[in-house]
């Protein structure tokens, strides 16, 4: 008898080979029959009018603290998602001394907006090294797979102490060979690769910058020749030179990546956005990746499938005055009710008002402070390809009001709970033309989720539910995708990326990791701010609409949305083979 059969169902089956009509069998948490399945079953669920996909397989996510506390694992896994890697962009909780703890929250909180005080409560630290921590992970259970990459953030502050944050420190030769030691004995241990950040937008809470910010060559290719020792493992990394208009600059980073992989012989992935500030560098990029693969170098962007847009709200983490000190002195001790109702005093608007029009900060916080022909009301469902004309900016001018002071009142709306949208990275030009590029290149992989990060900011940890319902309707524009090269670049393609090789393809011998998706139905509401986190803490959740089953290793996990209460979820150490 069959544990599990999934009947009459669209198999679109993770390879990118057509779809058809058919049923699954699973035993044992393995697909054991794909095709006209007959014989009982301990449950049958009706697929009819229904895709049948694998798993989705999310690269890049932050859940390296909420694994600590927590089994469900929202946002990702309620979007379908089934296996994950985290410690991503050097950041993570391990290795950690004692003495380090603090610190490591702070920069997990200023660089990945994570509450201070939900990890400060949540994280149970039963671990010091980083074989420890995948030990800690091993003992629970979750509703999805977990990898961990080891963080060179910590790595370096575990080493080199209070200097590991100084990213103008270099590192001693002794130094330097206790990280490749150490990160060696992490991949043995079972750690999925290595990752480091290189961008200046990752600051600690009191805003100092990632101590990876300018890792030299000789430290990263030192510490990497631990993947090369190990004979395993893959690199992750995020640099500046997607922002940067400098073509120097962005060259030597593409030289460094190139030096990594020649030298290490692994698969390295980064990150590839657009900016304002540099609106075509990743066709720049997208060129230099497809050089370094002619060479025979294993070398992937990371992409995302829709702008990276923030929500802007009164009741979370930004909004246009966030910098103004009034706002700043009103939010700084204040619960969120108190903030609210002191908000909505007319003498506080007044003064709030009244500095942010000194208010010009650099970089991509001008957009969010001043960016009103951007900003937009959120909608049910949410667009994710707004158009300027529906702006607030826009909708303040018709009405002859001050955008900063129409904006404001906005905010107010709800009991100052409105969520608006921004798009603000890869909209540089009002559509998805440029997003479209980056997803349609030979090289790259769907990522960037950040899945468990950026708790009131950004809410995109629903990806690869923007990645199925948009590209397959296709864009304002036009530009659409097969359902099948869709599901292959959230499946198979990632999966064997990172060296798991057991799943992401609905075959006899796979992992039975498995959704079944109502495409006409699939649809995402806007995020909700819930209070769900250790010590009260505030995150911003959003849900799809659409799935009617997720099956993880032959266990349904959620049902309609709702969780079924099953954690088959484990960590998974290293590669993983049929």
């Amino acid at each position: 008898m069959h544990d599990l059969i999934l009947k009459n169902g669209l198999i679109v089956d993770g390879t990118g080979a057509p779809g058809f009509r058919g049923d699954v069998a699973v035993k044992d948490g393995v697909i054991v029959e794909v095709g006209e399945v007959s014989g009982p079953a301990a449950r049958t669920l009706d697929a009819d009018g229904a895709l049948i996909t694998p798993g989705f397989v999310d690269i890049h996510t932050h859940y390296d603290g909420q694994v600590s506390w927590d089994s469900v694992l929202a946002p990702s896994s309620i979007n379908g998602v089934t296996s994950i890697a985290m410690g991503n962009c050097g950041v993570g909780f391990a290795p950690a001394r004692p003495e380090k703890h603090a610190w490591l929250i702070n920069l997990l909180e200023g660089v990945e907006d994570i509450p201070g005080t939900a990890l400060a409560e949540g994280l149970t630290w039963d671990w010091e090294t980083f074989p420890d921590y995948l030990n800690a992970l091993a003992r629970r259970s979750y509703t999805l797979d977990i990898g961990a990459h080891v963080p060179h953030a910590a790595l370096r502050a575990y080493v080199m102490g209070d200097a590991g944050g100084d990213h103008e420190a270099v590192p001693s030769d002794s130094e330097l060979a206790r990280m490749e030691a150490l990160t060696f004995e992490a991949m043995e241990a079972g750690a999925l690769g290595f990752s480091t950040s290189r961008t200046y937008v990752h600051r600690s809470r009191d805003g100092q910058n990632i101590g990876t910010l300018t890792a030299s060559e000789a430290e990263l290719l030192g510490i990497a020749g631990a993947l090369k020792r190990a004979g395993r493992g893959v690199i992750q990394l995020i640099s500046d030179a997607y922002l940067t208009p400098d073509d120097d600059f962005a060259q030597r980073e593409m030289d460094l990546i190139r030096a990594l992989v020649r030298t290490t012989g692994r698969k390295l992935s980064f990150t590839v956005q657009q900016t304002d500030d540099a609106p075509d560098r990743w066709k720049h990029i997208f060129r230099e990746v497809a050089t370094m693969n002619a060479e025979g170098l294993d070398v992937k962007t990371q992409v995302a499938p829709r702008p990276l847009g923030v929500i802007l709200s009164f009741a979370s983490t930004t909004n246009p005055f966030f910098i103004c000190p009034t706002y700043r002195e009103v939010a700084r001790e204040a619960t969120t009710e108190q903030r609210l109702a002191a908000l909505a005093d007319p003498a506080v608007k007044a003064k709030i008002l009244a500095e942010h029009k000194h208010i010009h900060p650099p970089g991509m916080a001008l957009i969010i402070v001043q960016g009103f022909n951007r900003m937009h009301r959120m909608t049910d469902p949410v667009d994710y390809e707004p158009d300027a004309s529906t702006s607030l900016g826009v909708e303040a001018e018709r009405l002859g009001r001050d955008p900063a002071d129409f904006v404001y009142d906005v905010l107010l709306e709800e009991g100052g709970r409105r969520l608006l949208y921004m798009p603000l990275i890869n909209y540089a030009r009002g559509n998805l033309d440029d997003v479209w590029g980056m997803m349609s290149g030979p090289h790259s992989l769907y990522g960037l989720s950040d899945g468990g990060a950026h708790c009131g900011t950004i809410c995109d940890g629903s990806f690869p539910t923007t990645t199925l319902e948009l590209w397959s309707k296709g864009s304002k524009q036009g530009y659409k995708a097969p359902i099948e090269q869709l599901v292959h670049g959230y499946t198979q393609r990632n999966a064997q990326h990172v060296g798991w090789h057991d799943r992401g393809v609905v075959k006899p011998g796979y992992l039975a990791d498995l959704n079944v998706i109502d495409l006409g139905g699939l649809s995402l509401g806007p995020p909700e701010i819930v209070q769900d986190l250790p010590a009260g803490g505030a995150r911003l959740l959003q849900t799809a609409r659409g799935y009617r089953w997720t099956v993880k290793s032959g266990k349904v996990t959620f049902e309609n949305g709702a969780w079924t209460g099953e954690v088959p979820g484990k960590l998974l150490r290293g590669d993983q083979g049929l």
